[in-house]
């Protein structure tokens, strides 16, 4: 059985028309990215929960 679907498939931005170009060579980021990149940011600056540290702890003492 044979697939029809492309290998590598060319995605367009969602409006149809080319990414812009800031004019450095580098294109801007999409809206998503952008908000992707706030949400990892502020999961990493989350506090270790204490039960986490808790269970870090007895590991560490095992050994």
């Amino acid at each position: 059985m044979t697939s029809h679907t492309p290998r590598n498939p060319q995605r367009q931005p969602a409006s149809g028309s080319p990414a812009a170009s800031s004019g450095s060579g580098k294109e801007k980021d999409p809206d998503w990215a952008n908000g992707l990149k706030q949400l990892y940011d502020s999961v990493v600056e989350e506090p270790l929960p204490d039960s986490f540290q808790d269970l870090i702890d007895k590991l560490d003492s095992n050994s």
